[in-house]
């Protein structure tokens, strides 16, 4: 198979997102990308007696964002090639493709969730905008809207930015919020009534500390995740008394989640260790766990749909993302019924893709890193670094149609979770901070590089490196820092050049996330912000540079890309560049992501002398 036929057949393998089961446990809804010429959303009713349905079907990304109480219609999100504005509209499940507008399109501000009350009339959710004065403001407020009458009521004014998504109450009485006023660091939560009264504070363990809280089905309680210096606690926070109990306080476990679903007595709580998720199911009177087993792949329980029986997502990188049935007390894949069909949409089997390989190696100061390594037939051609973005997440074994063209065309592959992912614990976090970005991190990825050369595993020479927003920020540092001996080519793809510049373009609510990470704003510490921005050293780029940007990009705007072009020019360093009109941050478009993967093919390939 040629490597366009199998980037074909790869392309029809969908991405999965935001999967979510309706209030009555009849149906499960989730977005698809690469289904269609944008991410469109689907359903499929969990007894499995029809195949998905086609929610929407639209030339721009439509993403889920909540069932409505009713578990009749869904509320989803539409933006305009990536911008990230969001317009917000009702789709019903007996009226699939229809959209019902509930927002206008393309509005002069960011909205944050968006949640139908019970009475059908309401619609709350976050925008950071003063709708009485009619301009966007730089906090999230949250909004009560009359979709009848029009009227928007503030229920609530944070007073800086952040990332704020309300969460309403399941009875409709009050929504739950988080705040970050206190410090760039932190995450506090608060609780409003619907009419907007009795705004207040209800979870705060310090400056900066963070607190996560969701409501559980009985709108009474509501489920706490509180952060401490080596763990995530968890606990219950009583709506009458406004006490928390607390149930898991535990430094050897690291919890990245944990819900209570519809329909369940349980408390389903995430667990990551080492990147791979285990899950258990919690009594929330007495903290007693059930452990779900080991699986060969990832296993991710959703929601209880009746008679011991739950929904849930399974993955792998030779597994795509699939939506399950499966019989709680024996969740082997034989029990598994697919619900989303995936691999009925493809000609493509397991045997066809490559197997994720755990594998670790020591940084410069000792500390051990982890990351997915992926192994071609034959001889390989070169190495290519993929680093994931964030940098507050984590790489899974899980599919990514661009590390598995590489693999298929020759290419070894490593994916690193350097120091400030995600899936490792709170103290491997929390390290990237020491320094800030562009420190230890970085050096992190150079390790594994140098691991793989050590071991025979890479050639100097024929490495390249890649990556999307904070990995395109790496594969930045990485071409500015390493010597063309060592690395031969960079692919950054939305990523940061100057971080000042970015700073002051970005998203209002992501600034706060740049100052925790940087450790002040760049008129607070202007040296750091310099000195880790690569558009100061690209005099020093030896290999072959090729920079991609999505034109509407929100988060990592194009004027990093026109600064850097502009120091590019005066170094006199060679450079190409790709541009996509009608992507954001990210290119996610089925067209634009086969062009460019081809691109990137051809590039590393003719870095590396093939």
């Amino acid at each position: 198979m040629t490597p366009e036929q199998y980037l074909d057949a790869l392309m029809s393998l969908p991405g999965m997102a935001h999967p979510q089961a309706s209030r009555d446990g009849r149906w499960v809804a989730w977005t698809w990308f690469r289904a269609g010429p944008a991410a469109n959303v689907y359903a499929a009713p969990t007894d499995g007696s029809v195949p998905p349905i086609q929610l929407t079907d639209t030339d721009e990304n439509t993403f889920l964002l909540s069932w409505a109480p009713g578990s009749q219609s869904v509320v989803v999100a539409q933006d305009t090639g990536g911008d990230e504005r969001y317009q917000l509209s009702r789709v019903d499940l007996d009226d699939p493709l229809r959209m019902h507008p509930l927002t206008k399109p393309a509005p002069g501000y960011f909205m944050r969730g968006g949640e139908l009350h019970r009475n059908g009339r309401w619609l709350v959710y976050g925008a950071n905008c003063d709708f009485a004065a009619g301009a966007e403001i730089e906090p999230t407020w949250i909004y009560r809207h009359d979709l009848e009458s029009g009227e928007r009521l503030p229920l609530a004014r944070p007073l800086k930015g952040a990332y704020i998504q309300p969460q309403l109450s399941p009875p409709g009485t009050h929504v739950l919020y988080p705040r970050a006023d206190l410090h760039p660091a932190d995450h506090q939560v608060w609780l409003v009534d619907i009419d907007g009264e009795n705004d207040h504070e209800i979870l705060n363990y310090g400056d900066q500390v963070k607190v996560f809280a969701s409501w559980f089905p009985d709108g009474k309680r509501v489920l706490v995740l509180a952060e401490r210096e080596t763990h995530r606690r968890l606990g219950v926070w009583d709506l009458e008394t406004e006490t928390v109990r607390w149930l898991l306080d535990d430094p050897a476990r690291n919890v990245e989640d944990a819900v209570v679903p519809y329909g369940s007595d349980r408390i389903v709580v995430y667990e990551v260790q080492d990147a791979r998720p285990r899950c258990s199911l919690m009594d929330p009177e007495t903290g007693l766990e059930t452990w779900l087993p080991e699986l060969d792949g990832n296993l991710l329980p959703i929601a209880p749909i009746g008679d011991g029986t739950w929904v849930g997502q399974i993955y792998s990188s030779r597994q795509p993302a699939d939506l399950v049935r499966f019989p709680i007390g024996d969740p082997r894949p034989e029990a598994m019924a697919s619900l989303s069909r995936v691999w009925e949409r493809t000609t493509l089997r397991a045997t066809d893709l490559s197997q994720a390989e755990d594998y670790r190696w020591a940084s410069v100061d000792g500390t051990p890193v982890q990351g997915w390594l992926y192994r071609p037939q034959g001889t390989p051609v070169g190495t290519i670094v993929y680093v994931h973005g964030g940098p507050t997440g984590h790489s899974e074994d899980a599919i990514n149609a661009q590390i598995q063209l590489y693999v298929h065309s020759g290419f070894t592959v490593l994916d690193a979770n350097y120091r400030g992912s995600t899936g490792f614990g709170m103290a491997y976090r929390e390290a990237i901070k020491v320094d800030g970005w562009g420190g230890l991190e970085q050096e992190d990825i150079r390790a594994g590089i140098q691991s793989l050369i050590d071991a025979g595993i890479a050639q100097p020479g024929k490495v390249g490196i890649t990556g999307t927003s904070y990995g395109g920020y790496s594969a930045w540092c990485a071409v500015t820092r390493y010597p063309v001996e060592t690395l031969a080519a960079a692919a950054p793809v939305c990523g940061m050049t100057d971080l000042v510049v970015d700073y002051y373009s970005t998203r209002p609510d992501l600034r706060p996330y740049d100052e925790e990470m940087m450790g002040g704003s760049p008129d607070q510490v202007p040296g750091k912000y310099r000195e880790r921005s690569p558009i100061h050293f690209v005099g020093n780029v030896r290999g072959r540079l090729l920079i991609v940007q999505g034109a509407r990009d929100p988060n990592v705007t194009p004027e990093n890309v026109r600064v850097v072009r502009q120091a590019l020019d005066q170094a006199g360093v060679p450079y190409e560049v790709l541009t996509f009109d009608d992507e954001g941050h990210g290119i996610s478009r089925p067209s634009n992501q086969r062009v460019l993967y081809l691109r990137l093919l051809r590039f590393f390939s003719d870095a590396f002398g093939g």
